[in-house]
């Protein structure tokens, strides 16, 4: 999630549990700590692909944060003592501070590598988009409110209502997920499709309105289903391009981004280079995470060995209007349309 919305659930949590004692100081404490696991994005991993893949793995480890939580626990203990409560309130209050950070991270569509270093694959529970202002609205109502009027009195309920709403909401978006797998496996029933595999997320800013994606050989299928939708989805078909892949067979970024994606990528030529995108981030035509891995020359491929993010184009605010429209009517949405976008070469985007 967002390094905002981090920052209120820490200071939420750590204001539900040590506000009576630190006060306005336990909001501030628990944001800094709250978003502490980010940090690591200023490590420096190599390529772009490692920097992707890395991110959120050692840092978002409940092994390491747990073990972080007893250090910090045992220096306050010894530097900052306070009488007025146990070392076991306050490693609970660090320890879920730390760890809620990378358990949100869960619920997101990016991978959260939750059991580092053991070798499995990362979590994405993909029923919150990366910015969901729904779920953070609450918990940044009750930060501001603690930190102007203090945790005193009615005031120290605030942050343990507000991770109670937040925590509601969460349940909300994983029954969202729910139904809108449910309705796109009937609609592949309908139409005969066997699915290699699926994967849902809400579409930008929303939890009404869910992006599917299924997995068929040589193509892929994309459907939109929002929770007022009367009748079953349109599958939209569209080409992977995954006789591509067999040039990045010696590719260790290839292996590495496969991995980390459980292989929902697209593969294009574009202009003589082999881009891979990961179709689980951003909207259709428009994702955050592109890779140039091969370049062609002659009649033959070479494979990059420093990988770089190719070229995105900016964000179309007037495809979120015809998104928020959809929430509400089911009318047509240029997906295929959209999704070829993908196949043009920086310079064309940009026109």
């Amino acid at each position: 999630m967002d390094s905002i919305t981090q920052a209120v659930l820490g200071a939420s949590i750590q204001g539900a549990l040590l506000g009576r004692w630190q006060g306005r100081k336990a909001l501030l404490y628990g944001a800094v700590l709250g978003t502490l696991p980010d940090l690591d994005v200023v490590i420096d991993y190599g390529d772009a692909v490692a920097e992707m893949t890395y991110h959120r793995g050692f840092s978002h480890s409940l092994f390491v944060l747990s073990g972080l939580a007893l250090l910090l626990t045992a220096l306050c203990r010894r530097w900052r003592p306070n009488p007025g409560y146990s070392s076991g309130r306050l490693f609970l209050s660090l320890w879920l501070v730390l760890v809620t950070h990378p358990l949100l991270d869960c619920f997101t569509s990016y991978g959260t590598q939750l059991f580092w270093p053991l070798d499995l694959p990362p979590i994405s529970g993909s029923s919150v988009f990366i910015i969901d202002p729904l779920y953070t609205l609450p918990l940044l109502v009750a930060v501001i409110a603690g930190l102007l009027f203090g945790l005193k009195g009615k005031m120290s309920r605030w942050p343990t209502v507000a991770l109670g709403l937040s925590t509601l909401y969460l349940s909300f978006t994983l029954a969202g997920k729910q139904m809108a797998e449910q309705r796109v496996e009937q609609a592949l029933a309908r139409d005969g499709i066997h699915a290699e595999k699926i994967f849902s997320t809400p579409t930008p800013f929303n939890s009404l309105l869910w992006r599917v994606i299924v997995i068929d050989g040589e193509d892929y299928h994309e459907a939109l289903v929002s929770w007022f939708d009367r009748s079953l989805p349109h599958l939209e078909r569209i080409p992977r391009g995954t006789h591509l892949a067999a040039v990045l067979h010696d590719s260790p970024q290839h292996a590495r981004l496969a991995w980390f994606t459980d292989g929902v990528l697209r593969y294009d030529d574009i202009d003589g280079h082999l881009v891979v995108t990961d179709l689980r981030l951003g909207m259709t035509g428009f994702h955050p995470f592109r890779f140039a891995m091969a370049t062609r020359e002659g009649n033959g491929w070479h494979l990059i060995r420093d990988v770089e993010l190719w070229p995105v184009e900016r964000g179309d605010l007037s495809r979120l209007q015809v998104l928020w429209q959809r929430v509400w009517e089911e009318r047509q949405v240029p997906l295929l349309a959209w999704a070829n976008a993908l196949q043009r070469g920086p310079r064309q985007s940009a026109r």
